[in-house]
């Protein structure tokens, strides 16, 4: 399943410094925001960043400091109430879509909830209980991994918080250098057969991600790079958007109903096109990745371009060895950058990347015991699965093996497209 750590001695001191530092992260990515930035809530995909900050902390009192602290004292019995996700198994929970109407706790309060989970988990990895090392180490590691899953959430949230309002208020500004153009996109070659896929061991992984199993690929192709601004402002000019014979019957039904025109945080001001960004409204580069389309929007665009998207193994397959390196959140951007020449695959970093394959488990996968097998399990229907990371995942975040997912209509996530072909 999960490989566990052992916490005794150093590994515990190390993973006490860790702790720190992800902890440390979080707070560094509120410091730009006005304590009214930490209520909105623009819609019910996104959360309020007070919401954020509480419940990456409740994660760790619930799994961490309640079970294996001893003597461990709740700041606030509500909170278990207020910043639960979607754990049915802990208890009850406020609705999803109404976050944003918790004007308390303060964002002071929720800070001092902060400061009360830390001071309680750094006691018990100052002195872990030796029968539960392994168990301990491992829920910690895994909270920390939430936490930097809620870290790409919170710049997302933030972005569509800011894109909502009128003024198009910054989230921090400059680091939108203008660039060249893109290099000429060509074709990587792959070949099929029986491939294995999935998490091998050596560290932290989801339990989606596992276990290792066979694959079948026929021979296939991949695009050398993401698919640019440019040649998406080709497939609007040709009447992408009117034209049903390139969009998925539940596609072209979303283009209709929420009047889809273009992707979303494009906006055109006297005639030229401008994009939304987290360092504010900017013109609109053709050499950058394309972002924020749903998988209707990437899968059109790929019939329109008589090409296909890539299935989520053919990507794991051609970046098995690669190293993890690119665009992420620790670059500070915060957008996604053109491709770096013609050698620059733009793997990982950037984008997160949709894929055609569905959301479902590995043969064999069999989820975490208790309430925390709700974290993945369960969302395992009618989403589409994404690899590669973006520009706002913490690089130490992702692995080759790793596994996003969203619904096909979501938009507000930092998506992009790579096409794909068959051989031949």
């Amino acid at each position: 399943m999960i490989e566990t750590l052992s916490a005794p001695g150093g590994v515990a001191a190390a993973l006490a410094d860790r702790y720190r530092a992800v902890r440390g992260t979080t707070e560094d990515l509120c410091r730009p925001l006005a304590v009214d930035d930490y209520q909105v809530q623009s819609v019910v995909e996104t959360s309020p960043p007070k919401w954020h900050i509480a419940h990456v902390t409740w994660f760790f009192e619930t799994f961490v400091c309640k079970p294996y602290l001893a003597g461990y004292e709740e700041l606030h019995p509500q909170y278990n109430y207020v910043f639960n996700s979607y754990y049915q198994a802990v208890g009850p929970m406020h609705a999803r879509h109404a976050r944003g109407v918790l004007s308390r706790p303060t964002v002071e309060e929720v800070y001092r909830y902060r400061a009360h989970v830390d001071e309680a988990m750094g006691r018990l990895l100052a002195d872990p209980p030796p029968q539960h090392a392994a168990d301990l180490a491992f829920r910690v590691e895994l909270g920390l991994h939430h936490e930097q899953q809620h870290q790409e959430l919170l710049l997302m949230d933030v972005k569509h918080n800011f894109a909502s309002n009128p003024l198009e208020p910054a989230y921090r500004a400059g680091g939108m250098e203008a660039s060249g153009p893109a290099p000429a996109l060509g074709w990587l070659d792959f070949a099929g057969g029986l491939h294995e896929i999935g998490w091998a061991g050596g560290g932290f992984a989801y339990d989606n991600e596992v276990p290792r199993h066979r694959v079948w690929l026929e021979d296939y192709r991949l695009a050398s790079r993401l698919v640019t601004n440019g040649e998406y402002l080709e497939f609007i000019g040709a009447g992408g958007y009117d034209e049903a014979r390139f969009w998925l019957s539940d596609g072209w039904a979303a283009v209709r109903e929420r009047g889809w025109r273009a992707p979303l945080y494009w906006r055109q001001v006297d005639g030229e096109w401008r994009e939304m960004t987290l360092a504010g409204p900017v013109p609109l580069d053709p050499a950058t990745p394309v972002c924020h389309v749903s998988f209707y929007e990437a899968d059109a665009y790929a019939r329109w371009a008589g090409r296909r998207l890539p299935g989520e193994a053919e990507l794991e397959v051609a970046t098995a060895g690669e190293p993890i390196q690119g665009n992420f959140m620790d670059g500070g951007r915060y957008h996604p950058r053109p491709a770096q020449g013609a050698d620059d695959r733009q793997w990982f970093g950037d984008l997160w990347q949709w894929t055609r394959s569905p959301y479902v488990p590995y043969p064999g996968s069999k989820p975490l015991e208790g309430a925390l097998g709700e974290y993945n399990a369960k969302f395992m229907a009618n989403q589409l699965v994404l690899r590669g990371g973006c520009c706002a995942t913490p690089r130490n975040h992702l692995r080759v093996t790793y596994r996003n997912f969203f619904y096909p209509h979501d938009r507000w996530p930092f998506t992009g497209i790579r096409l794909a072909d068959d051989a031949g």
